[in-house]
């Protein structure tokens, strides 16, 4: 073939392709509602969006419809826009990834719309955007990191939006004070507090976007009376008392798992209580019992288990209910309430003399008879040890420890509180509290003043049988359980210096609420009566994200 016809076949086979360009470029209809001009097609009035364009077009401009939301990659077809405008349409949301396939977008104008909602990742994609226009709509809140993948942005206009200057934009505040973008003044439009402050001259102070929340981590199938949380060597255990199974369970925590695995099973008679105490290196678990009478069990290194140590002395006691273990002047004591008419409270000292074959808790005082008691608590305030006994059938009573006759004498009573099923001790910025659960009626928080105890806050409280304090690092809780609702979780607040309702968390008739900490994370352990006993985390939420 010669040099002339090669030049020619180049020339036709040139021809022939620019051709079929042209015949495309002319064969693309301008969408209804449009208007097409060299590199721009703006639409007025249309309530749909062209599915794809042409490569020679870099401009869309979209007006005045009714489109209500943009979808993921609505525009993927559109690669070579670099300017999209969506002025004065019905949108109301911008969901993920919605303008994924737009790599050399720079200028993105959405005003004058009803957006409310605009997700985390909508905008995700779009590094080579400079100019952006948000503005006019009506967002409250923009998602954390919203800007994230805005490399090149050069000038930012948020005005005309509803911003709320709380938590839930605390990111935003930072992002405005550090980003290198020319941002329109952005204001508050809420809390009436902030209303009409610039949101970049807010303040932020540290940790007052952060809360807590309680998450359930652990059921556990058995149903429990009670639950005592205990220390021994490097490891944590609870006891259980399971009457519908005759047993204290013993449960172990699993560093690794992360939970209670089962450890031993101590079995007896209608078992109503099991308390540890550590006495000399020893665990002794007290288990307390309808029937059969009561003992106690220590731990069996050898044999890696609790064996039976010795038969308690219940002579005085018909119906027990709650154990209360503390120590006075380097020597244990328990107490063993006894909530029937024709039984008495009774409290047992620790005696090692084994010449005499006396090593054991025996009985040593008789309390409150004949008065139907229901819990104890020992407290120490103002270097006096005293003991507090509740009753369903009076008001509680408070016993003086006596040092010169080493017992307890009836110090007072505390008035106005009746049906109390359970008392608990704890501080608060220094000072003595008491929780009075009351099964009929209002549940009662009392301070200790001017040495006796005061009510400060009631609590409603059908039907509740415990109301158990507990605190994590400085938030200071209340757990209210009932038979008849849900557990209501109270968090204290240090400036009304009272309790105020937090959460709401389920356990079917609880019993006990006991918290541990371990390997950095907290948690508290319920027990439940009729239902599965439950372990929740307490973990640490920041609102801001």
């Amino acid at each position: 073939m010669t040099s002339t016809n090669r030049w020619l076949l180049a020339g036709f086979a040139l021809l022939c392709i620019y051709g079929s360009a042209e015949s495309k470029r002319y064969s693309f209809k301008c969408p209804s509602g449009c208007s097409c001009s060299k590199e721009t097609i703006i639409c007025v009035g249309t309530s749909q969006i062209p599915r794809t364009i042409p490569a020679e077009f870099n401009s869309l401009s979209i007006v005045n419809g009714s489109i209500a939301e943009i979808t993921e990659g609505m525009f993927s077809l559109m690669p070579s826009l670099q300017l999209l405008l969506l002025n004065a349409n019905s949108l109301t949301t911008i969901k993920d990834d919605a303008f994924s396939g737009l790599p050399h977008l720079e200028y993105l104008f959405i005003e004058g719309n009803k957006i409310e909602t605009i997700t985390k990742n909508s905008l995700r994609g779009l590094r080579d955007l400079t100019h952006l226009s948000l503005a006019n709509n009506k967002m409250r809140f923009l998602p954390r990191d919203l800007f994230f993948d805005l490399d090149s942005l050069l000038e930012l206009d948020l005005r005309g939006n509803s911003f709320q200057c709380n938590c839930e934009n605390k990111w935003l505040m930072t992002w405005l004070k550090n980003t290198n973008a020319t941002v329109s003044d952005v204001f508050c439009a809420g809390p009436n507090e902030m209303k009409g402050k610039r949101l970049n001259d807010l303040p932020i102070p540290p940790g007052e976007c952060i809360s807590t929340d309680f998450v359930r981590h652990q059921s556990i199938p058995i149903q429990s009376m009670s639950a005592d949380i205990f220390f021994f060597k490097e490891d944590i255990y609870v006891a259980m008392a399971a009457p519908n199974s005759n047993s204290c369970v013993v449960m172990e925590w699993d560093h690794i798992e992360m939970n209670f695995r089962k450890f031993d099973n101590i079995t007896g008679k209608s078992v109503v209580g099991c308390k540890s105490v550590l006495v000399d290196n020893h665990v002794l678990i007290i288990v307390t019992q309808l029937f059969g009478g009561s003992h106690i069990y220590r731990f069996d290194d050898q044999q890696n288990k609790f064996t039976k140590f010795q038969t308690i002395e219940v002579f005085n006691i018909s119906k027990p209910n709650d154990i209360e273990v503390f120590q006075m002047d380097s020597v244990w004591y328990f107490i063993i309430v006894d909530s029937s008419k024709a039984g008495m409270s009774t409290m047992y000292k620790w005696t090692d003399q084994p010449d005499r074959n006396e090593t054991g808790f025996f009985s040593y005082q008789f309390l409150h008879e004949w008065f139907r008691d229901t819990d104890a608590e020992f407290v120490e305030e103002d270097g006096k040890s005293y003991l507090i006994l509740a009753s369903r059938s009076q008001s509680p009573v408070i016993y003086l420890w006596n040092k010169s006759t080493q017992k307890f004498i009836l110090h007072g009573e505390i008035p106005s509180v009746d049906d109390v099923v359970s008392v608990k001790a704890f501080r608060l910025e220094g000072e003595l509290y008491l929780a009075m659960t009351c099964y009929i009626g209002d549940s009662k928080v009392l301070k200790w003043t001017n040495k006796q105890f005061t009510e400060v806050q009631p609590l409603p409280s059908r039907g509740a049988m415990i109301l158990q304090p507990f605190t994590f690092t400085d938030r200071h809780y209340l757990a209210l359980g009932s038979d008849y609702s849900f557990t209501q979780i109270y968090l204290w607040d240090a400036e009304t210096k009272t309790f105020h309702k937090f959460k709401d968390i389920y356990v079917q008739s609880p019993r006990s609420i006991t918290a541990m900490s371990t390997d950095r994370r907290n948690f508290i352990f319920s027990s439940s009566f009729k239902g599965k006993s439950m372990v929740f985390e307490h973990i640490i939420v920041d609102l801001s994200l």
